[in-house]
């Protein structure tokens, strides 16, 4: 069984910043990419940054030079530093890893329960 598990979200004014985690446990052979989506009331849900496991980095436009992701391979975490947040950044916030948990399986998607982020204005 595996487990994706964030924190770090809540509420904060527009133009401060707020640093998200997710920590993976459990049965688990390896960890390809990661990443962080973002789904707010009524919309679909988007892709806010991925991070491959040797550390290439893909960035949704509305996110690029605020937003920084970043992994550690050793603890299988993923974080993600938002910068200069906005009232449009507001949604919860959701962990992704594509893993294995056996070296015989294919890698498959979890994700995590999901954290709020709030940005007032």
């Amino acid at each position: 069984q595996v487990h994706l598990v964030e924190s770090g979200g809540g509420l904060v004014q527009a133009g401060g910043s707020l640093r998200l985690s997710c920590a993976a446990s459990g049965s688990i052979a390896s960890i390809a990419a990661m990443g962080w989506y973002r789904q707010a009331p009524g919309k679909q849900r988007d892709m806010v940054a991925t991070i491959s496991r040797g550390g290439d980095t893909n960035y949704a436009e509305s996110v690029k030079g605020r937003f920084t992701i970043s992994r550690d391979n050793a603890k299988n975490t993923v974080h993600l530093q938002m910068n200069s947040l906005k009232p449009e950044d507001t949604a919860d916030y959701y962990c992704n890893a594509n893993l294995r948990q056996t070296w015989r399986e294919s890698s498959r998607s979890y994700w995590g329960q999901g954290t709020q982020v709030t940005v007032s204005s």
